[in-house]
C-alpha cells in the first residue's frame, strides 16, 4: 500500500466568506492553523465542502496560496481542482501546482454522465497535466456515475494517481480496490472511517472533523495502530457529531455554522445555491452536538 503522502486525518476545509460573501482569506488561514494545531496533517481546500462550484478560478488560487502560506510547512495541502470540464480542470490543476499545492483532489466528472472509458480518460488527462500526486474522489451520490472498481484498478497504474477518496458506501467495491491496488484509500464518508480502516484504508477526508478534529485524530491513530477497542470507542463518541454536521443540512452549511458557534470563523456565510441553516436545523445540530459533549 502506498505511503499516505497526504496525511491521514484530512479535513475537507470550508472556504470562509465575509458576511457580504467575499472571500475571507485571513479566516481561511486562521482555520487552517486551528485544524492543524488540533491534529490535521493534511487539508483538502476548495473541494465540495469548500464550495468550489461557486468560486472563480482566481478565488481558488487565492485560497490555495493562503493555506499553503499558513500551514504548508506543517501539513499537506490538497487542491480541489476537479470539475466536469476536463481541459479546464487540467488548467486549474497547473495553476494549483504553481501556487504550491502538494496534491490534487479530482472528483468524477459530474452531470455529463460519461461512461467508464470517458471517466478513465478524464482522470488520466488531468493526472498527466502536472507532476502533482492525485487523489481520485469517487462519490456517485453527487457525480451520478461511480468509478467502477475495475476502472480504479486500471487508473492506479498511472504514476501520479496515488490515492482514492471513497464515498461510494459500497464496502465490497472498496475491498476489491484495496485488495488489488497500492492506492492510499481514504474514507470520504465520516461514519465509514473505522470499517474502511479495518480493511486497510489509511485515514479520512472529513467534514465533521471541523467540529472535533482531536477525536478524529485519536480514531485514526488508534485504527492505524491496530487498537480497535480504542478506535471503536472514538467511533461511538463521534457518531452524534457526525449526525450534527452531516444529516440536518448540507455539510458546508452545518460545518460553517458549528465553526462560527465555536468562535473559529467569524461568519457562517455560504454562497447560493446554498443557504443558511434554518432555526429548526440549528436546533437539531445543537442537540446532536450536546449529545457528543460539545456545547455551543
Amino acid at each position: 500500500m502506498t505511503e499516505p503522502i497526504f496525511g491521514t486525518m484530512v479535513p475537507a476545509m470550508v472556504t470562509p466568506f465575509a458576511d457580504d460573501g467575499a472571500l475571507d482569506l485571513d479566516a481561511a488561514q486562521s482555520l487552517a492553523n486551528y485544524l492543524v494545531d488540533n491534529g490535521a496533517d493534511g487539508l483538502v481546500v476548495t473541494g465540495t465542502t469548500g464550495e468550489t462550484s461557486t468560486l472563480t478560478d482566481d478565488e481558488n488560487i487565492k485560497v490555495f496560496e493562503a493555506v499553503v502560506e499558513a500551514v504548508g510547512a506543517r501539513a499537506k495541502v490538497i487542491a480541489g481542482t476537479g470539475m466536469n470540464d476536463t481541459v479546464h480542470s487540467a488548467e486549474l490543476s497547473k495553476r494549483a501546482e504553481a501556487a504550491g499545492a502538494d496534491g490534487l483532489l479530482l472528483v468524477t466528472p459530474y452531470y455529463n454522465k460519461p461512461n467508464q472509458a470517458g471517466i478513465k480518460a478524464h482522470f488520466e488527462y488531468i493526472a498527466s497535466a502536472t507532476d502533482l500526486p492525485v487523489m481520485m474522489y469517487d462519490i456517485p451520490g453527487r457525480s451520478t456515475m461511480p468509478i467502477e472498481p475495475e476502472t480504479i484498478i486500471a487508473l492506479a497504474q498511472h504514476q501520479n494517481i496515488v490515492a482514492l477518496k471513497d464515498a461510494k458506501s459500497d464496502y465490497q467495491s472498496t475491498t476489491l480496490v484495496l485488495a488489488n491496488t497500492d492506492l492510499a484509500v481514504y474514507s470520504g464518508d465520516d461514519g465509514m472511517t473505522l470499517p474502511l480502516m479495518a480493511a486497510g484504508a489509511v485515514g479520512v477526508v472529513s467534514v465533521s472533523g471541523h467540529a472535533a478534529p482531536r477525536t478524529y485524530r485519536e480514531l485514526v491513530d488508534a485504527a492505524s495502530a491496530g487498537d480497535f477497542a480504542t478506535a471503536r470507542q472514538k467511533h461511538f463518541e463521534l457518531d452524534p457529531i457526525q449526525r450534527a454536521v452531516m444529516t440536518h443540512t448540507q455539510g458546508a452549511v452545518a460545518a460553517k455554522t458549528v465553526l462560527q458557534w465555536q468562535g473559529i470563523i467569524p461568519s457562517a456565510r455560504v454562497r447560493l445555491p446554498l443557504v443558511a441553516a434554518t432555526a429548526e436545523e440549528q436546533a437539531a445540530i445543537k442537540a446532536d452536538l450536546a449529545e457528543g459533549g460539545i456545547t455551543v
